[in-house]
């Protein structure tokens, strides 16, 4: 019998063709007689153009057009208005793009860029984040369809009365993606329609977006992405910049225009993570008990769309208590529009609600271990329903054993090698285990081979292999016989690759391919033989509560003369179903640790509001983890098999380690140094004054 390829651990298929170089991502795509174009953007913050003067601009060699909302396409639909531009004079944050140079090279448009003069009537803007804004408001629904907020019993009651109650804030910083390969569109017109190479997470997301934007069918639109060089959320969604693209092409006399975006640009029109103010209230019994559990976020969105990060969804799930309530609060403000990043929600929401139970097990005496297993709910606190598998107490007792958490002392401070001072601490993790409807795949005999075709992603996370493994089991053929086709809206249809569902999903419709070919075809199929197959809803999955979990413990060393701090050593552990593929897992798993490391530490968008932008945009005054910043990083998962999700019995991995991540660190920072920080991120200058 063939061993199965789902739990193998193949070498990632795509990596000869990147090491070679001849993997091409978004701008490498070969074109004949390119033009290439590069956005104007606004230099204030709130107004209108009152004059745009482009005839320097105009006269300068090698450029074709200047592209503004004087002459730009009118848009059919204007149901987004992120995506409507060009339409008008009115701007409504600084970066926003009101135009672009198509030019013979990206040097040419650049320059003629500079040479465009715009009068503005300035407008006074209000683009400063505060938790006490006037004009909060609470929203219908936060993103991902959630409601705004919830209640069970009486929080205020049982907090009145409980014997021991944390009350605190906690504060998170303006984020961005930065994907290493920056946004960028070709865009190419051909008599009426339109083929876009897009550094995307979703090319039938990007066609169903931008088709309706030009008044055409889906059909007319094709968004081409084999290879994309991460998004972590912010290209799973169309922004401007392809909607400029696509304009700009109708002005190149029917040559190709390439448009990329520049590392400066992506801070103003690529999404972030909002800011965050979070109150989380905690009341227990001495014996750790929970009774009640309150968490309000406040974070800001746009003026011009709105996106309302789920920050608390996460506490509605994560732990008994008898009385709790969560909300979301927001300002809208003349700012660019906020969007996915990583864990949205979770991310910011987990590194509060874990520093608040790690106060309270401190509080309480208890160890924070031992706090955590204590509320573990038998089933979803917010649903009823019972979790189809729940892995956290055997994470913290795997991870616990594996890190050596025995040997600690609680006390803060009671750890010290010369001038360090060392701590350790804990965290929980988790995420919704997700798919999506709708996903279709083909099967096709292709001599001895099988090509299996569907619109999937590649963002860097190994979609290339695991597809491939998971249709070499279905199909029961050897996984170097499978020829995988994906990142192509002329595909069937596939999700985007987010929300950690990309492969559950893409994964579900290969599967039923696969099974209905073998039925209709046999186990020897001819040549050309062909099926292509929607996915089913998977039977029952409805009745359960559908999550990873994980549990991250992190050592410091803080420098008691310069209050350097330092991350020698992480464990993570993880319960997230069936792993495909453990080499890719484990490199997803790491990355994301890492970026969580990275949010403790050093990541923030320093925003300006008196200039309406991020000031510190690029990555020389953006901070980010390196190389030199990460020590240790083991990271491992339980052995877990969910037959309620998918027929693989997998789960997203990721977002789940980011998640928590970013509160450990803090919560080993306090056991070393007896300093409780309640914000990311955590600098020297934080614990200078306490040491």
């Amino acid at each position: 019998m063939k061993a199965p390829a789902i739990g193998s651990s193949p070498t990632r298929v795509d990596g000869p063709a990147k090491l070679r170089g001849a993997a091409p991502y978004a701008m490498e795509h070969p074109q004949r007689d390119p033009l290439y174009a590069f956005a104007i953007q606004s230099t204030i913050s709130r107004g209108r153009i009152r004059e745009i003067d482009t005839a320097v601009a105009e006269r300068i060699d090698g450029v074709v057009a200047v592209l503004t909302h004087h002459n730009a396409p009118r848009l059919a639909v204007d149901d987004d208005n992120e995506l409507f531009i060009l339409q008008n004079d009115e701007i409504a944050f600084r970066g926003q793009v009101i135009g672009a140079v198509v030019a013979t090279s990206l040097e040419v448009a650049c320059e003629a860029v500079d040479r465009v003069r715009v009068t503005y009537d300035e407008r006074p803007a209000d683009a400063e984040f505060s938790a006490d804004h006037p004009d909060l408001y609470t929203p219908d629904e936060v993103s991902g369809g959630f409601p705004a907020g919830t209640s069970i019993g009486d929080v205020e009651a049982a907090m009145a009365i409980a014997p021991v109650t944390i009350d605190h804030t906690y504060t998170t910083a303006m984020v961005h993606n930065n994907p290493m390969e920056p946004h960028a569109t070709i865009a190419h017109w051909t008599d009426d329609s339109l083929v876009l190479f897009d550094s995307t997470q979703g090319p039938h997301v990007v066609r169903a977006k931008i088709a309706p934007l030009f008044g055409l069918d889906p059909e007319q639109v094709r968004v081409i992405a084999p290879f994309v060089g991460g998004g972590f959320g912010s290209k799973g969604e169309p922004h401007a910049n392809i909607v400029l693209a696509a304009m700009a092409a109708t002005l190149s006399g029917g040559r190709p225009v390439k448009l990329p975006l520049t590392r400066q640009q992506l801070f103003a029109l690529a999404g972030y993570r909002t800011p965050t103010s979070q109150r989380v209230r905690l009341g227990a019994h001495p014996d750790g008990t929970l009774t009640a559990i309150a968490h309000d976020a406040i974070a800001q969105a746009s003026t011009v769309k709105e996106f309302a990060e789920p920050t608390a969804i996460v506490t509605r799930m994560m732990y008994s208590a008898a009385h709790r309530s969560t909300s979301h609060r927001f300002v809208a403000l003349d700012v660019g529009v906020s969007s996915w990043m990583r864990a949205p929600g979770h991310c910011p929401g987990m590194f509060a609600a874990e520093t608040a139970m790690d106060e309270l097990a401190v509080t309480l005496g208890m160890d924070p271990i031992a706090l955590r297993v204590h509320n573990e709910p038998e089933v979803d606190p917010e649903s009823g329903h019972p979790f189809s598998t729940r892995g956290l107490v055997e994470c913290l007792r795997s991870g616990a054993q594996r890190f050596g958490w025995a040997e600690r002392d609680p006390a803060p401070r009671s750890r010290r090698e010369g001038r360090w001072l060392i701590g350790s601490g804990v965290a929980a993790a988790t995420y919704p285990a997700d798919t999506s409807a709708g996903n279709s795949a083909r099967v096709r005999r292709t001599g001895d081979r099988y090509e299996v075709a569907i619109d999937a992603v590649d963002i860097g996370t190994g979609t290339w292999t695991t597809l491939g493994q998971i249709a070499a089991d279905a199909l029961e053929v050897d996984h170097d016989r499978i020829d995988l086709r994906i990142g192509d809206s002329d595909l069937p249809k596939g999700t985007v690759a987010g929300g950690s569902a990309g492969m559950a999903s893409w994964g579900s419709a290969v599967v039923a391919a696969a099974g209905a070919f073998r039925d209709r075809f046999g186990p020897d199929p001819a040549d050309g033989a062909e099926i292509t197959v929607q996915a089913p809803e998977f039977p029952g999955r409805e009745n359960f509560s559908t999550h990873a979990f994980g549990a991250h413990f992190v050592e410091v060393r803080v420098n008691v003369d310069t209050a350097e701090i330092r991350v020698p050593r992480v464990v993570s552990v993880f319960g997230a179903g069936r792993i495909i593929n453990p080499r890719t897992a484990r490199s997803q798993f790491i990355g994301a640790v890492t970026m969580g490391l990275s949010m403790a530490l050093f990541e923030q968008s320093e925003f300006d509001p008196r200039l309406g932008m991020v000031v510190n945009h690029d990555l020389a005054g953006y901070h980010l983890a390196v190389n030199a910043d990460i020590g240790e990083i083991d990271v491992s998962w339980i052995d877990e098999h969910d037959p309620r999700l998918n027929p693989m019995g997998s789960k997203g991995i990721g977002e789940i380690g980011i998640v928590g991540s970013a509160a450990a660190v803090g919560n080993a920072i306090y056991h070393a140094t007896g300093v409780r920080v309640r914000h990311v991120p955590i600098h020297g200058e934080d614990l200078l004054g306490e040491l």
